[in-house]
């Protein structure tokens, strides 16, 4: 690795005054891209056991196949802190403003054999996506950094790898989506199951451990201020889960696939050191 940075850290404009060094904090405040490589599982559907479960032939658990999720890219204001305890190894801590994400379905979620006269649901419709209008993303996380070149370099790649914590909330349904659901499913479950009143349907996901790799340079404008910019990958998945309740808030139904998001996440940012 070192063989690999060799000409690049020969190459930087060296000066005491930019010194990078152990002891430094460095604040960076810029953009963060965020660009999910996503993929899904098809959509497994749990049913509770109703009355008309049996004489349908319902199972209890079914697996949509052609079904799945997608997520869309994402900006968002992005904020790090920074510790180096020797010149060349810092540790990096993550934030920012949570960004704002779309989930996508497509397929056919439907019951296989005679149950299917119970009904469907098309993913494939336009006023059915978004699936989820707006979710928040929350990451808390580390890295360690490791920056090569002299402490003096103007110009210093590094690598860096740690440790995330993300969850998801303020979920918005699509009304479209919403309303379809508890006509196709929702209100036929409800009925056979002895549940008056419409239906409700409400989406989550789960929280996830995730590493994050790491890799950047900094370039220094003078002894307090630099330029920052690094990409890095996050191999994150979590369940993504509808559920449909009756009335009185009985669970009818789980509609859940594994999401897996990746996203590769771009930064771009000004640092100040002190």
């Amino acid at each position: 690795m070192r063989k690999l940075f060799a000409p690049l850290a020969a190459a930087c404009i060296t000066t005491g005054a930019h010194a990078q060094q152990a002891g430094d904090n460095v604040v960076s405040l810029g953009w963060f891209h965020i660009a999910p490589q996503y993929s899904s599982d098809p959509l497994t559907t749990h049913v509770a056991p109703t009355p008309i479960n049996g004489p349908l032939g319902l199972p209890a658990s079914f697996t949509s196949a052609g079904t799945g999720l997608t997520v869309n890219n994402a900006n968002t204001l992005g904020l790090t802190f920074s510790h180096f305890f020797t010149d060349h190894i810092a540790l990096t801590a993550m934030g920012g403003i949570p960004p704002q994400f779309r989930i996508g379905g497509y397929g056919v979620i439907q019951p296989p054999g005679p149950a299917g006269a119970l009904g469907q649901q098309n993913l494939n419709e336009p006023s059915n996506n978004p699936i989820v209008g707006k979710v928040r993303q929350w990451t808390a996380g580390a890295m360690l950094q490791y920056f090569f070149g002299k402490a003096e370099a103007t110009f210093r790649p590094f690598l860096g790898i740690g440790l995330t914590y993300s969850w998801f909330n303020s979920f918005q349904l699509n009304p479209y989506f919403s309303q379809s659901l508890n006509e196709n499913l929702g209100s036929i479950l409800a009925a056979g199951a002895g549940k008056p009143g419409p239906t409700s349907i409400s989406a989550k996901s789960s929280a996830s451990w995730a590493p994050i790799f790491n890799l950047g340079a900094t370039y220094s404008l003078s002894k307090h201020w630099q330029l920052n910019a690094s990409v890095s990958y996050l191999p994150l998945k979590t369940y993504a889960e509808t559920d449909i309740k009756a009335a009185d808030g009985t669970l009818l139904a789980v509609s859940k696939a594994k999401l897996k998001a990746d996203p590769i996440i771009t930064f771009l940012a000004v640092s100040y050191r002190f």
